[in-house]
């Protein structure tokens, strides 16, 4: 308790941290905001039937922080950038010259790749706009409008997605943490309210044991993502003596700590982006006047809705994400060449490229326990709201997976920023 005061009283002491934190709050405000204000001609009535009864509804709600409910101009929130986020990651796979770019060109590479990033949300934006408004028209959701409206509708969409990731942005800049995972985690706890007295209105008491089961499983659940978050592994590092002059500086022991989960939850926003694309697309094509793309659609829809397949591809890409996130942001051979470029090795393992494959063994085989829990915590949810009918469990669960990792890296900055400035 004394640690957690001095740690308030560093927090409150510290200009800098203050003005961050109220523009981190000042942002969120804004983007509320934004998110209580409607595109013109919305039916309430259907759009709440909409989102009771469509899960994908439900997850795409939780990626624009709450905007998809009220259908603001900011409905379509951080996806679009979310995906091309994704697009750039694996296209540094393909292009060497991006991951240099990315991994060895420092800040200014970074700047270039956030860049391009950008550039590809945009025209990502108008496509899942259009797509999503005629779903909604379709839906009786958003009247059937004339060309010129539709595309004013569109454009007002795709603005707001690009102001918003703007905002993202600015908070990881002028903020603490990262802007994009506190903008969703914002538009969860917004919702929180509402959900706790829609489930107190519609309470039945035959379904309390399934309420305290899925209350117990995300008391496990928070805990788990505590312990694998905040596991590491330490890998010695033993710094050469070397003779300056008079003095001999060096011989001093560290350690490299090596996370389990080094990903955090971006892994579970990246599989759900891609599982969102073809609902989408399905959707479209039961809408249409085709019956050969409306029988497609159909069974497409079909295979979705299986709670089997749909968790085992779920788990299938969180895992996946994982292991190749950990790929993108974790270079054994850039670490290993930093290493002995300061004089530093790990005592019993040559530096060079000896160095790199350690490190890379190493950080493969630590990913696999971080990447195997982190697909089983994904997929509970799912279970539960198969083994009970109840479709909330499973947006809540995804849900509460993102809040906990984002609280856990917020914490963990502040932290850091603390801790440099008590040094």
């Amino acid at each position: 308790m004394d640690s957690f005061r001095e740690k308030i009283a560093l927090f409150i002491s510290d200009k800098g941290l203050v003005r961050r934190a109220l523009f981190v709050l000042a942002a969120i405000f804004v983007f509320r905001a934004l998110a209580a204000i409607p595109i013109p001609g919305v039916d309430v009535g259907a759009l709440q039937t909409l989102l009771a009864q469509n899960q994908f509804v439900g997850l795409l709600n939780l990626f624009s922080g709450g905007g998809l409910s009220s259908l603001s101009i900011v409905l379509l929130g951080v996806g679009p950038y979310i995906t091309a986020s994704i697009i750039m990651q694996l296209m540094t796979i393909i292009f060497p010259s991006l991951k240099a770019m990315y991994q060895e060109e420092g800040e200014a590479g970074r700047i270039r790749f956030a860049q391009y990033s950008r550039l590809i949300t945009l025209p990502l934006a108008v496509l899942q706009a259009i797509a999503f408004l005629i779903l909604l028209t379709r839906q009786g959701v958003v009247p059937a409008l004339p060309p010129f409206l539709f595309a004013m509708n569109v454009l007002l969409v795709t603005s707001g997605s690009i102001l918003l990731m703007w905002i993202g942005e600015l908070i990881s800049e002028f903020g603490i943490g990262q802007g994009i995972s506190l903008l969703i985690f914002a538009g969860i706890v917004a919702a929180l309210p509402s959900a706790i007295s829609q489930a107190l209105f519609t309470f039945d008491v035959s379904q309390l044991p399934v309420y305290l089961a899925f209350a117990a499983v995300a008391l496990v659940s928070i805990a788990g993502v505590v312990v694998v978050s905040e596991a590491e592994r330490p890998i010695p590092v033993t710094y050469a003596k070397q003779v300056r002059g008079m003095r001999t500086m060096g011989g001093s022991s560290t350690y490299l700590p090596l996370r389990l989960n080094q990903a955090g939850v971006i892994p579970i926003i990246f599989a759900l982006s891609v599982l969102l694309i073809p609902q989408m697309v399905f959707g479209l094509m039961a809408t249409s006047a085709n019956p050969s793309y409306i029988d497609f659609a159909s069974k497409g829809v079909a295979l979705l809705n299986n709670q089997l397949l749909y968790g085992g591809v779920y788990f299938v890409l969180v895992f996946l994400f994982t292991y190749f996130y950990t790929a993108v942001t974790f270079d054994p051979g850039q670490v290993s060449e930093n290493l002995q470029r300061n004089g530093a090795f790990i005592p019993g393992i040559r530096p060079g490229a000896s160095t790199a494959e350690h490190l890379a063994r190493v950080i493969t085989r630590i990913t696999l326990p971080g990447a195997l829990f982190l697909g089983i915590i994904a997929v509970l949810p799912i279970a539960m709201q198969a083994a009970t009918g109840i479709k909330v469990l499973a947006v809540g669960g995804t849900g509460l997976l993102i809040v906990v990792s984002v609280v856990l890296d917020l914490i963990r900055r502040i932290d850091a920023q603390l801790a440099i400035r008590e040094y």
